[in-house]
């Protein structure tokens, strides 16, 4: 009979031990969601920050452009024609 006792206070033992790892694998796991939640957030950041240092490079190598380069000047022709045509684009949408 006690070996009986001493096989259930061991699978007690047991069973605590594996309830205390869960709340402590919970616990971690929700503080990593956190963690991630905010990594998502803080990339998203990044990567709105970085669209608009692009568009502002664009910018100044349009700027570049038109000032007269002689190297970019074909860059610039070719820039313009494709305004040219999304305004075409545009106006026709509005025609219809």
């Amino acid at each position: 009979m006690s070996e009986l006792v001493e096989i259930v206070d061991s699978l007690e033992n047991k069973v605590s031990k594996l309830l205390h790892k869960m709340e402590l694998l919970h616990q971690l796991n929700a503080k990593l969601k956190q963690e991630l939640e905010l990594q998502k957030e803080e990339n998203g950041l990044q990567q709105k920050e970085l669209n608009e240092w692009e568009e502002k490079y664009d910018s100044l190598k349009m700027a570049n452009t038109m000032l007269g380069s002689n190297t970019s000047k074909t860059e610039a022709k070719l820039k313009i024609n494709t305004l040219i045509r999304e305004l075409d684009v545009c106006i026709a949408k509005l025609a219809d």
